[in-house]
Order: structure tokens, then C-alpha cells, then sequence
């Protein structure tokens, strides 16, 4: 009963919403930039291209990622590379870590002023995003230079030094990279909290999607079991469902609101997701969802009849009878004889009618088997 409402009522948010799987930034049809150099360099004996089976070539995702410059002095721009393939791209820079040699004798001298001097290996230990070119002599911020695209579409990139030419003022070299740093909200604690978010699943984005879909739909759920349990209720003693008066200031509010207002005040969970917890268009408390409630439980109970009967032979009992409109109307009840040799009878529904002549009632026989996918060559009386 809940897959059949689920599929009428159900508006939920997706990624695509009806399916489970994350949005995917992994766009294998789009083209990389064609002068990249990265995708010019001869394939490399990456573990990551050699894992590729050998009936499924790279693709051009595969080739950069496997192609990666590590001295930061060699790598182009971020605004480079296609914006599909950035996420990727940088999750990859970050798993790899920041370029730093370990060896002193990696770092030549240079003169500057009366005195020679060069990169200092123990500068990596305060500055753990500092990286160095061996090509070029310059030092580089990684997580600038991965996220500094995002803050030139804002207008607010800043210097280049650490990401572009490169920083060579050893003499100062400590006391740079702290201007650098900056307070509290710079754009180079900016672009390392987007490096922590990245890395951390619980933050990336996919993941709250997913997180968030998971709970409306844990929510929805709840809000459904309850507001049917309440519908089971009332049809099976054969209550009425609606209230002379439902507003927020009455006494009674009828039977069905009545009833939810007291699975909530004995359950938790339901309490969390009913009425003014609710989405204002899910409240399961209007007069047309009632009636779709009923609707639905209605066609469950005679797919569930259709399914005793299997294959059986069946006879129907009819009576006509007019409602308090004066419409004239059949009442149709099948019975038959279950698998375990008991004789059933089963109310399946009421067929109206514009009068009662034999081919009219015949007709409105024939529409009522058909709608319940029984066979009239199985009907014996």
C-alpha cells in the first residue's frame, strides 16, 4: 500500500530523487582544453592508468589525472583545465599532498643583498601548505593555487606571488608566508577550509545531498505509516473521518485528525514529522488526502482479494440500491471457494449506474470484473 501512495503522492528532492545514486561530476564526454599540456605528455606508469582494463581505454579524465605535474613550478593555471574535471583534479593534488623535498641540497643559493640564501627544508613543518619548485627555485601555496579560480569569478583573487610567478624572498621568507596567511577570513583560509570540505565526505556536497534525501524520505516514511495506520483504523470499524469542525480551536477535530494527534503524543518520531512539523504541503490532514488514503487502501484490499481468489471459478452477488443523492447504485460481492476449502464472500466495491434495465447492469458487471483483472469466463452464477 505504501510502494502504490508513494508513487502517486510522493514529491520529494533528487539528485535524480527517485534514485539513490549521487550526482556525479565525472563527464567523460567533455572535452579538455586541446593545448593542455598535461594531455600531451607521454602516458606515464601512474598505478592509477596501468589499472585500467585493457578493453576499456583511458579516458581523457583518465590521462590528466595520470598525467599530473608534481613541481608545482610545471603545472598550469586551474582555469586551465575543463571546469568538469577541477573537482577531480584537485581531490587528486590534495591525496597527493604538497610538493617538499626533504633534501637540503635540492634547494641552491642565491645571492640576495651582502649574504647567499636559499629555501629552508624546516619551513614545511609550520607551513603545511608550502610547496617548492625545484625547477624554478620559488615557493607555492597548493590550496591558492587549487582554489584561487573560484575567488577571480568574485573579483577577489588577490596577488598571484604564491600561485603563478612563485615567492623567492628567502630573507623574509617566514614573515611572507604569515602576511600570507593572513586573519581570520582571508582568502588563503578560505581557500583551505574549500580543501577541507573537499576531502572531508561528511561536508562534500554529494554527501549532503544524499544525507538530506535519505532523512525527507526517513520522514516521509514515518509521516505515512501513521497517517495510514490511522486510515486502516477508521475503515476497518467503519468510522467516519472528517469533523464538524477541524479548526485549530476546536475540541474535536474529527476522528482521523484526532487519532494522528494522539500517535504523536505518544510517539516521538511521529510527533517530529506531523502537522506543524510537517512540509506545508504535506500535512496528510486534508480532506482530498483522506480521500486518496481510502482510494488507495480500497485497491490494495482487492488486489489482495484478486490474489485469494487465483484462479478459481467465482460467482458475484449484485443488489441496487439508490444513495441519499437518489443515484441508483449496484453493490457487488464475490464469492468463491479459498485453497483451503473455505467458502468466501468479499465486498469489492459499488458500481453506479444511469438505470437499472438488464444491459445497463450487465455493462456495469462487466466494467467492474474487468477493472479487477478477473476473467468472466471464470464466473459460474
Amino acid at each position: 500500500m505504501e510502494r502504490y501512495f508513494q508513487r502517486k503522492s510522493l514529491n520529494l528532492p533528487s539528485n535524480n530523487l527517485g534514485s539513490s545514486n549521487p550526482p556525479s561530476n565525472h563527464l567523460s564526454s567533455s572535452n579538455p582544453p586541446s593545448n593542455n599540456p598535461a594531455s600531451s605528455n607521454p602516458p606515464s606508469n601512474n598505478p592509477a592508468s596501468s589499472n585500467q582494463p585493457s578493453n576499456n581505454p583511458p579516458t581523457e579524465l583518465d590521462e590528466i589525472l595520470a598525467n599530473l605535474p608534481a613541481d608545482p613550478g610545471l603545472r598550469p593555471p586551474m582555469t586551465y583545465y575543463n571546469p568538469n574535471f577541477r573537482e577531480q583534479i584537485q581531490r587528486a593534488y590534495l591525496q597527493r599532498g604538497p610538493c617538499q623535498p626533504k633534501s637540503q641540497n635540492d634547494m641552491p643559493q642565491t645571492l640576495m643583498g651582502e649574504s647567499n640564501r636559499r629555501f629552508l627544508v624546516k619551513w614545511f613543518d609550520s607551513f603545511v601548505w608550502l610547496e617548492y619548485s625545484k625547477e624554478k627555485d620559488v615557493a607555492f601555496c597548493l590550496h591558492c593555487y587549487l582554489f584561487k579560480c573560484d575567488f577571480d569569478k568574485q573579483g577577489k583573487a588577490g596577488s598571484d606571488v604564491f600561485t603563478e610567478k612563485g615567492f623567492k624572498n628567502w630573507r623574509k621568507g617566514p614573515e611572507n608566508f604569515r602576511d600570507h596567511v593572513g586573519q581570520v577570513g582571508s582568502l588563503h583560509n578560505k581557500a583551505t577550509q574549500h580543501c577541507t570540505d573537499l576531502m572531508n565526505q561528511k561536508q562534500h556536497v554529494e554527501t549532503i545531498v544524499i544525507k538530506q534525501t535519505d532523512q525527507a524520505r526517513v520522514n516521509y516514511r514515518i509521516l505515512l505509516t501513521a497517517a495510514l495506520d490511522c486510515t486502516r483504523y477508521l475503515l476497518r470499524h467503519g468510522l467516519p473521518f472528517r469533523g464538524h469542525d477541524e479548526s485549530e480551536t476546536s475540541s474535536n477535530k474529527g476522528n482521523y485528525v484526532e487519532l494522528l494527534q494522539f500517535l504523536a503524543d505518544h510517539d516521538e518520531k511521529v510527533r517530529a514529522v506531523v502537522f506543524e512539523n510537517a512540509p506545508g504541503n504535506l500535512k496528510y490532514i486534508a480532506p482530498n488526502i483522506q480521500k486518496e488514503l481510502v482510494n488507495s487502501c480500497a485497491i490494495e484490499t482487492i488486489d489482495a482479494i484478486i490474489r485469494d481468489i487465483d484462479d478459481a471459478f467465482f460467482s458475484i452477488l449484485v443488489d441496487e440500491s439508490r444513495d441519499v443523492s437518489i443515484r441508483e447504485q449496484m453493490a457487488v460481492v464475490l464469492r468463491y471457494v479459498n485453497k483451503k476449502g473455505q467458502v468466501i464472500e468479499r465486498f469489492v466495491g459499488i458500481q453506479y449506474v444511469s438505470d437499472t434495465t438488464s444491459s445497463k447492469l450487465k455493462e456495469a458487471i462487466e466494467q467492474l470484473i474487468s477493472s479487477t483483472n478477473l476473467s468472466m469466463s471464470r464466473l459460474r452464477g
